[in-house]
């Protein structure tokens, strides 16, 4: 059973499905947790999606340095250094960061085909 969104109780398959949603985000582009959950026809499931991500083994193929918060952050908690992991691996992909931290998403967002923007 996937851990449950306080906001909306998530199907059995909902790990994979993000996942799946993940992998398809192209190299160099980002998706909010959100962006990602609406995606999968659950946009109050953004919380779940991070769960989901959370517990991707080391070695995994899924990309999930590509999913930022709504701000364009970074919201990993700098223990471990996954947050400086992410923004190196973001920027190596040639995403850029401003002063503040943030990707600017209008730039660097993507959206699954059909699905428009935000």
């Amino acid at each position: 059973m996937p851990p449950q969104s306080p906001d909306v109780p998530l199907p059995q398959s909902f790990p994979r499905d993000v996942h799946r949603a993940v992998r398809r985000i192209p190299r160099g582009r980002i998706m909010s947790y959100g962006d990602v959950a609406a995606s999968l026809g659950k946009p109050r499931a953004a919380r779940g999606v991070g769960w989901a991500l959370a517990g991707l083994p080391d070695d995994t193929d899924v990309p999930w340095w590509r999913v930022v918060n709504r701000n364009g952050e970074i919201s990993s908690p700098s223990v471990n250094h996954v947050a400086s992991r992410q923004r190196a691996l973001l920027e190596g992909e040639g995403i850029t960061f401003d002063a503040q931290g943030r990707i600017d998403r209008g730039v660097f967002g993507w959206y699954p085909p059909g699905r428009g923007t935000r």
